[in-house]
């Protein structure tokens, strides 16, 4: 029984500890240091609405827009809650028609040439909010044409959206689909 009580009084005092005073010490200095980012990085349009979050890809669909990043998560496209990959080979039957399918629509939108692999495969959390400069670069000719625009603006745009790797040497040159798509809403309502 001596041994039961100061247990009992260890795992009272860290939870306390780590289930309460720690995470509300390391949220609040995130929201002081990072608020934007600790709140979630919401977008919101010019009437002050959340339209998204720049963390979070988006499906769009509209020839006028440039197209996301495919996802795999649960229940419904790029559902936070449903984080994760499919998990399917690439001897998987099912996995291989879900990619033929999405090159078969970016053929019938007009895209021609080698189609960026980021834009018929989905990354391994299914949320990935950016594409390649190469992915944007090849939908330029269909939202030019959608838009009613010159593929050098859209060239310009893209270009302006671009992130460098990250510290300079950590992942991939991208851009974020949302933001760019906002941008492009900006340029040509």
């Amino acid at each position: 029984m001596n041994d039961i009580k100061p247990a009992l009084l260890m795992a009272v005092v860290f939870t306390i500890i780590c289930g309460g005073i720690y995470p509300a010490v390391v949220t609040g200095i995130a929201q002081a240091v990072f608020p934007k980012e600790a709140t979630g990085s919401f977008v919101t349009d010019r009437s002050g609405r959340e339209i998204g979050s720049a963390l979070i890809g988006q499906p769009f669909s509209d020839p006028k827009y440039f197209w996301s990043r495919p996802s795999a998560t649960t229940d419904f496209g790029y559902n936070p809650m449903g984080s994760g990959g499919s998990n399917a080979g690439p001897t998987n039957p099912d996995y291989l028609k879900k990619v033929a399918d999405r090159v078969k629509a970016f053929k019938d939108a007009g895209v021609s040439g080698e189609i960026p692999t980021d834009l018929i495969q989905a990354s391994a959390s299914g949320l990935d909010p950016h594409i390649s400069p190469e992915a944007a670069n090849v939908q330029i000719p269909r939202v030019a044409r959608a838009r009613g625009m010159k593929a050098d603006e859209l060239k310009r745009l893209v270009s302006a959206h671009a992130e460098d790797r990250q510290f300079g040497i950590l992942g991939n040159p991208r851009v974020n689909v949302l933001m760019l798509n906002l941008a492009l809403d900006r340029l040509v309502p």
